[in-house]
């Protein structure tokens, strides 16, 4: 189950970058019509979502730490704020359409949010990869103590 984890969260990762690139094909395309961000909008509210429940999944399955499995419903948590922050930024117009600064800031926010959240989807799978690394011949265990040394 952890090579799952590691593979799953790795998916995650790319399906983040790819993110990136299909906002890029939505702002470059011209003329841009209601259809320039459909690839950018599918792949954020459909595959990073089912990726982010499954990188949660297969941390749960595969035992991580705690604190691993924490991180790993981190991911899903930023989503909701990406959805959150694309939706005000959309509905930020004047009445003539014309995006408002307050809407402005926060599609700035919704970008600044996707760079977090490839940040944590890094560290994920990080230490899923450092998980799943079996323990090197002849090494043995060593439990730490809380509270220092005595």
């Amino acid at each position: 189950m952890r090579k799952a984890f590691v593979i799953v969260s790795t998916l995650l990762l790319v399906a983040f970058a790819l993110q990136f690139v299909l906002a890029a094909v939505g702002a470059f395309t011209k003329p841009a019509g209601e259809g320039a961000y459909v690839l950018h909008s599918v792949n954020g509210t459909v595959v990073i979502p089912v990726l982010a429940l499954l990188t949660i999944l297969c941390a749960g399955l595969a035992k991580a730490p705690g604190r691993l499995v924490g991180l790993a419903f981190l991911p899903l948590g930023l989503v909701v704020v990406q959805a959150l922050t694309a939706v005000l930024a959309n509905a930020s117009t004047d009445v003539a359409g014309v995006s408002t600064p307050f809407g402005l800031t926060t599609a700035g926010l919704h970008a600044l949010n996707g760079i977090i959240a490839v940040h944590v989807v890094v560290a994920v799978q990080q230490q899923a990869r450092k998980l799943a690394r079996p323990a090197p011949a002849g090494a043995t265990a060593v439990t730490v103590r809380e509270g220092g040394l005595v």
